[in-house]
């Protein structure tokens, strides 16, 4: 069994997606996921959990709140060294969460399109991913946080090397590659609607 029990995986660039959760598996990590990436995993052969099943909240909203629960974020940001944490989880019956394993909405892509309208720049704005990655960033020291399918391999390959974990050194510079790509994220996004806002 490895040192990850559990991963959570949204996924909008799915590259690679499907080898990387089999890798994981392997591990005996449960997997939890949401909408078009559930589905992917499943058909490529994974066991998944559903977080609508896991957290017993069903995604609402056209999928607008699908991992904005506590059973996500307690699970992430509990700090497994800190009595007091550990107690309060288990007192509100929310398992720990090791692996984070998202990629946002394509807000750039989308309105890098001609004929993209306000209404569906707005709708490619990302709250739930940017959300689990800064939980997890804030706690690398106890969850594996991966915003970029060109770090699975890497991360596979110390987990083989590892008996199942991950470097604090890795978590770290994991954590802070998420933090760099949500800072231009929301900087794309606040450029957009400054130019909205002007025109």
């Amino acid at each position: 069994m490895s040192g990850i029990q559990r991963a959570i995986i949204s996924v909008s660039n799915k590259k690679g997606i499907v080898e990387f959760a089999k890798e994981l598996s392997a591990f005996g990590v449960e997997i939890l996921s949401t909408g078009g990436t559930a589905k992917a995993l499943k058909e490529g052969g994974v066991k998944v959990k559903e977080v609508s099943e896991y957290t017993g909240s069903p995604e609402m909203l056209d999928g607008r709140v699908k991992t904005l629960h506590p059973k996500i974020h307690g699970g992430l940001l509990c700090r497994r060294d800190n009595p007091k944490d550990m107690e309060e989880i288990k007192k509100h019956d929310i398992g720990l969460i090791d692996m984070v394993v998202v990629n946002l909405y394509p807000f750039e892509e989308t309105i890098s399109k001609p004929d993209v309208t306000f209404d569906d720049a707005i709708e490619n704005i990302d709250i739930g991913g940017p959300t689990m990655l800064r939980s997890a960033s804030k706690n690398f020291k106890d969850v594996v946080v991966i915003v970029d399918p060109a770090d699975y391999e890497k991360v596979i390959n110390e987990m083989k090397n590892s008996n199942g974990n991950i470097s604090y050194k890795t978590r770290l510079k994991l954590a802070t590659k998420v933090f760099r790509h949500t800072s231009r994220y929301d900087t794309i996004i606040s450029e957009y609607l400054g130019k909205v806002s002007e025109s």
